[in-house]
């Protein structure tokens, strides 16, 4: 029999272990580019790409939730919702299905304490999928047209979820933590 400080060993590596994953399946992976040429502070209002954002193959639910996130976000940054704007915002996204599987032959060691007889020489299989979704944030000079900053962010996402709200809400916040970009003094 397991002592209890072996126990209570047991359950801190296997909390961190829990840990671990939840952080690996909840992280959101950003990154941004911008036209290095521009002065971002010339920017001042936005308004969104209505052409551009009805063509997104997503709920009217989901497209409502990062709309409404990127407007928290740039009325944080100080910049206005505009019917004559200086930026376009676009959005896009993407999803794949990453369908994994683990065969696990147990030869009758068991990890922990010791030998289990139950498990001897079972093969089990373990399949699991994920949807990955990208989501990009494109800013559009309204006067000239052009792309002049975008962000990505990549990260796992159901439609099933409970806080659906919350993850897309930290997708946003993540993607638009890179806008305005930091200006180079090397330019």
């Amino acid at each position: 029999m397991p002592t209890n400080h072996k126990i209570d060993k047991m359950k801190r590596i296997l909390l961190f272990f829990i840990a671990l994953i939840s952080i690996n399946c909840s992280s959101i992976r950003v990154f941004a580019d911008h036209d290095s040429a521009l002065d971002f502070e010339q920017y001042k209002t936005y308004a969104f790409f209505k052409p551009g954002i009805e063509e997104v193959e997503i709920s009217d639910l989901d497209k409502r939730r990062i709309l409404k996130a990127i407007e928290i976000q740039m009325e944080g940054k100080k910049l206005q919702l505009s019917d004559n704007p200086d930026l376009l915002i676009n959005i896009a996204v993407k999803a794949t299905d990453r369908v994994t599987v683990n065969n696990f032959n147990n030869t009758g060691w068991g990890w922990g304490w010791g030998w289990n007889p139950w498990f001897w020489g079972a093969n089990n299989t373990n399949v699991t999928t994920q949807t990955r979704g990208e989501l990009f944030i494109d800013m559009i000079d309204a006067k000239t047209k052009n792309l002049v900053w975008q962000g990505k962010g990549y990260g796992g996402i159901t439609e099933y979820s409970k806080n659906r709200d919350e993850r897309i809400r930290n997708f946003v916040t993540e993607i638009l933590s890179n806008y305005p970009p930091v200006k180079n003094e090397d330019n």
